[in-house]
């Protein structure tokens, strides 16, 4: 089994499951930050880890990659336990944050949660971000997202790359749901990481790891099968938000299942603009079907369960 980097002492990760984000807590001086704060259903969790690892000292920095739910659902419990906490995140959907607006931010339509949070400050690309003794630099990375930034700390040579590169890919291109092209900005963000030649990588979900030239192979790879096949990320797109409901709910009748995904603005989107010949709620059991195919789910009579 291959080992796990040694990341520098100040850093600690709690990686979560794929329902939440990792969060990454940076230590020194006299500040004490973390990055990302995981999904609602967590929070409680999210909470105990960063109380039990500051040992009654006060969290003072909350910085956000970018607003999806599974990144920023902890947010309003953390600003509640440290009243003092100062919350940073990337300027595009600041305006919806500030008049809180559900739809906009995205957690209507997908079908998911995320308590109301402020923010007291931007993550400006191109800027530098003191977190622990460390200055970060802050660089746009959309493509998942159009709005993300992802963190680097060049002495180090440490990034945080959110969802914009993982050990073996990167995040649904959410803006491809909606019918805009964004294949092109992953691939810029892919070419951005490149070029800042990180040692390591702390990625949204899953191990941090090293060898990070394979890593950019297997998203370019894994871009060029979506860009020449589009069909196939739209159908996996959809996969994972059927996939991310399970990891909540972690069992469901499939009427109900099929009800709910009917009722999720997103669902309908993805239909009418890409399989407007198949039948909604049709299209919705086939795609729980290779969820079950392929041992990311169960089913047993009228349940479907979380799986894998």
């Amino acid at each position: 089994m291959p080992q796990p980097p040694t990341l520098p002492e100040h850093i600690t990760i709690f990686e979560r499951g794929w329902l939440s984000s990792n969060n990454i807590l940076l230590l020194g001086g006299d500040t004490c930050a973390l990055i990302d704060s995981g999904y609602v259903t967590h929070a409680p969790q999210t909470l105990a880890l960063v109380q039990a690892a500051l040992k009654g000292r006060a969290l003072d920095v909350l910085v956000n990659t970018h607003l999806h739910s599974d990144h920023c659902g902890g947010n309003a419990a953390l600003q509640s336990a440290y009243p003092a906490l100062m919350t940073h995140i990337p300027p595009g959907q600041a305006r919806f944050v500030s008049h809180w607006d559900p739809h906009a931010l995205t957690y209507t339509p997908t079908g998911q949660s995320c308590p109301q949070f402020r923010f007291d400050a931007l993550l400006l690309p191109g800027s530098e971000l003191r977190l622990g003794d460390q200055l970060w630099q802050v660089h746009a990375a959309p493509g998942h997202d159009p709005h993300s930034v992802i963190l680097f700390e060049p002495a180090s040579r440490t990034l945080i790359s959110a969802d914009a590169l993982w050990e073996r890919g990167f995040g649904v291109v959410f803006p491809e749901l909606e019918g805009l092209d964004a294949f092109d900005a992953v691939g810029k963000t892919i070419d951005l990481i490149e070029s800042l030649a990180p040692k390591w990588v702390i990625p949204g979900h899953g191990s941090a790891f090293d060898g990070v030239e394979q890593s950019i192979a297997v998203a370019r790879a894994r871009l060029h099968s979506f860009v020449t096949q589009p069909a196939k990320h739209i159908s996996y797109a959809a996969k994972v938000l059927l996939k991310f409901k399970l990891l909540e709910v972690q069992a469901i009748a499939l009427d109900d299942f099929i009800a709910w995904a009917c009722a999720t603005p997103y669902f309908a989107t993805i239909f009418r603009q890409h399989f407007p010949e198949l039948d909604f709620a049709h299209g919705i059991e086939q795609l729980i079907g290779d969820l079950v195919k392929s041992g990311a789910a169960s089913r047993n009579g009228v349940m479907v369960r979380n799986a894998g």
